[in-house]
């Protein structure tokens, strides 16, 4: 992967840009947050070169594999949630083009050959870049480089079903896709994935069914799309204060779930007034902005 070279003035953002991880589990839903998000704020149905926010995946980042590795990976036998697998590198090396404003190409990886393509791609510089991947905050020199960092959340049952049915669209079957998760996927995620957890500023339970939280999100994206981020103070923003409201909000929703009859009055008229939307506060860069978003 090469940078293209930086682009004229007018197609280059007027700051850095900012940079989003997405980390989870296998089949957590970390794409389907990151297209969720590309989704409200508008940007799925603009031009690639026009958008403001972006979306890259890790796994556009797995090593060319040698012909033993690649005919242990069509055996299931090969370990690709291990951050050997990736190549790190490159993968530092094109968020590093990325952060410089220039336009860069991205490998595509094909999972029924395990195999690289030829084909690349483009990436053009925008507002904010969505960076998923289940351990794009395990290096370190990667994790830095990032000016928030979700982790999308999903009960291991739920992951586990969703790459049973991934893996057996791609051709794989059923005793080679346990085996593998078994083997591989899940002791790599309790040894590498999970820890990084601590790292990130916010946790997205349940993934997209989780809309307090990713309107909440978006709406941040929004105001740093709109520039409404102190001038792109990087280091003052840090996550703790959306942290705190989606945690707040979070707590608000279970409440509202509880049967009527664990409720008391206040718990009742509370239940009663918010069933249909929930109306939340984002202190971003020291303004307030109030934003209605569905709870249910």
């Amino acid at each position: 992967m090469a940078a293209l070279g930086a682009p004229d003035e007018a197609e280059r953002p007027r700051h850095g840009p900012f940079l989003i991880g997405v980390s989870g589990g296998t089949a957590s839903g970390k794409s389907t947050v990151c297209a969720k998000i590309m989704e409200l704020l508008g940007q799925n149905k603009v031009d690639h070169r026009q958008r403001k926010v972006a979306i890259i995946s890790q796994d556009s980042f797995y090593r060319v594999l040698t012909p033993d590795q690649k005919a242990k990976a069509l055996k299931g036998q090969y370990n690709f949630d291990h951050p050997e697998a990736f190549d790190n590198e490159l993968m530092y090396k094109t968020l590093k083009d990325i952060v410089e404003g220039r336009v860069v190409e991205v490998p595509t990886y094909d999972f029924v050959t395990h195999s690289r393509l030829d084909e690349r791609i483009t990436v053009y510089p925008a507002d904010v870049v969505l960076f998923e991947g289940i351990l794009v905050f395990y290096p370190q020199k990667v994790r830095d480089m990032f000016h928030m960092k979700l982790f999308v959340d999903t009960d291991s049952d739920v992951r586990l079903s969703r790459r049973v049915l991934r893996d057996m669209n791609r051709g794989r079957d059923l005793e080679q896709i346990l085996t593998q998760y078994t083997t591989f996927v899940k002791p790599a995620f309790e040894e590498f994935c999970l820890p990084t957890k601590k790292y990130v500023d916010v946790i997205i339970p349940r993934g997209v069914d989780n809309m307090v939280a990713i309107n909440l999100i978006v709406q941040h994206i929004q105001d740093i799309l709109n520039g409404d981020i102190c001038k792109w103070q990087r280091s003052s923003m840090n996550g703790r204060t959306l942290k705190r409201a989606i945690s707040e909000q979070s707590e608000l929703a279970e409440r509202i779930r509880q049967p009527s009859g664990k409720e008391g009055p206040a718990g009742a008229e509370l239940s009663a007034s918010l069933r249909l939307c929930v109306c939340v506060c984002v202190c971003a860069g020291g303004r307030s902005t109030f934003q209605t978003v569905q709870a249910f």
